[in-house]
């Protein structure tokens, strides 16, 4: 018997659990994997730790920072000296800036169009976007059925695909106008969510994000059991809640669900949850991204003068960043790939098509790592999918306002359901203070 059960022990269950200890409460989280972290994930290429998953903190992830730097976690910026590289309409060319180097016609557009989205974020609530007078016209349509019914040109329908698929793990056919402005306005908009410099890429951590998540549970000790994959919650009739997985069970007062809305549907609930939450868990679907590295003796395109950063319209190879620990090497480029593509491959052929990709914008040196290291999220055999919720139309003004609504004692955390940072790790922190607040308040009313 245990006051919270968390199941997930991501940076959401487990900034609830520890939230919840502070607090004065006796605490268990199970993990469905054999590891901390959930979508924070650091693998280790040419004897350097490379993020998986989540990968980049920055300016306002006010959450996520303090509670790296309480645990003693180092950040670097993320290196961005030099020239971008944009491989487009079968041409590599150079620019400077967060927006690449378009012909005039492409940039006004390029501008038009964000001015516009940009106007539209200002009449949709964060917390509540299905209130706005706007919210069944923009949750009506996708995201790419916007971008066409402004007359959006072809240049610029295609740099929004590769924001799309990094940011939700879709195309923008895939996502409500409605999600792709709430989630936008919740990062502080376009471009404090695409920018380095000042942007949500500027830092990252040399040791991995996942370390962040271990130091966690090191504080947590013994109270995170892993390999816990939860099958069931029951409800009883004193209050109390069994979680149940195929080893054990504990016996709780409040549970905490830190894990994405779609995975929710894999919990036996008895009683069944209410028809609006079944109904949540059926449409918001998680996105798939997967990511390419490629290891060098050192950054060679340093010596060219280029920063690493690089776009692509071809693929599977579309955005590209130096995550390399210093200029004598090893160098090492970091490729999101589109999964479509990319995922279905036998791993010798990724290898294959991900390098062809890098020497396409870096040169045939991109070639020839002395190491490589990919991974697929889609491809998970335990709760598949990422970055993040990839929400398509109709899901919000119809499910939005059960996203996060307790069930009796059960309470939702994950990024998903966070109101700053949706979908980044200062979300998912923030969800887990804020869940754990609440069964906090529950506990404290009940004794």
């Amino acid at each position: 018997m245990v006051d919270v059960v968390v199941v997930g022990a991501g940076f959401a269950g487990l900034a609830a659990a520890r939230e919840l200890v502070r607090l004065g409460h006796d605490v268990v989280v199970v993990e469905g994997r054999d590891r901390v972290g959930g979508r924070s994930y650091t693998g280790e290429l040419a004897g350097t730790p490379v993020d998986l998953g989540a990968t980049f903190v920055g300016p306002t992830q006010d959450a996520v920072l303090a509670l790296a730097a309480e645990l003693g976690c180092e950040r670097v910026p993320t290196y961005g000296r030099g020239k971008n590289l944009i491989r487009w309409r079968g041409r590599v060319r150079s620019y400077r800036s967060t927006i690449p180097r378009l012909s005039i016609l492409e940039l006004v557009d390029v501008s038009r169009i964000q001015w516009r989205f940009d106007r539209i974020s200002r009449k949709v609530p964060v917390a509540e976007p299905w209130t706005s007078p706007i919210a069944a016209d923009l949750d009506a349509i996708s995201l790419d059925q916007w971008l066409r019914s402004v007359h959006a040109g072809a240049s610029t329908r295609d740099l929004m695909a590769i924001m799309a698929r990094v940011t939700w793990g879709c195309e923008p056919d895939a996502v409500s106008m409605l999600h792709a402005v709430r989630y936008v306005k919740a990062a502080g908009g376009l471009g404090r969510m695409l920018d380095v410099e000042g942007g949500a890429q500027q830092d990252r951590f040399p040791a991995g994000t996942q370390q962040i998540a271990v130091r966690m549970a090191d504080e947590l000790g013994d109270r995170v059991v892993l390999g816990a994959a939860v099958t069931g919650i029951r409800r009883h009739r004193d209050g109390t809640m069994t979680v149940a997985w195929p080893r054990g069970e504990f016996t709780a007062r409040a549970v905490v669900v830190a894990i994405p809305p779609a995975h929710r549907a894999g919990i036996e609930f008895d009683p069944p949850l209410p028809p609006e939450h079944q109904e949540l868990t059926r449409h918001w679907p998680q996105g798939h991204l997967s990511k390419a590295y490629a290891a060098y003796d050192k950054p060679f395109w340093r010596d060219n003068g280029c920063s690493g950063e690089a776009l692509s319209d071809e693929g599977p190879v579309f955005i590209t960043f130096d995550v390399s620990p210093g200029d004598t090497g090893p160098g090492i480029l970091l490729g999101f790939t589109d999964s479509r593509m990319f995922d279905p491959l036998p791993s010798d052929k990724r290898r294959e098509v991900a390098l062809a990709g890098f020497a396409a914008l870096f040169g045939e040196a991109a070639a020839r790592p002395i190491d490589y290291l990919d991974h697929c999220w889609g491809a998970e055999q335990f709760a598949p999918g990422g970055p993040t919720a990839a929400v398509p139309p109709g899901s919000w003004t119809t499910h939005g306002r059960w996203l996060r609504t307790p069930v009796e004692a059960i309470f939702w955390a994950g990024t998903e359901t966070a109101d700053q940072w949706t979908g980044f790790l200062d979300g998912a922190v923030r969800s887990g203070v804020r869940a754990a607040g609440e069964a906090h308040q529950e506990l404290t009313r009940r004794s």
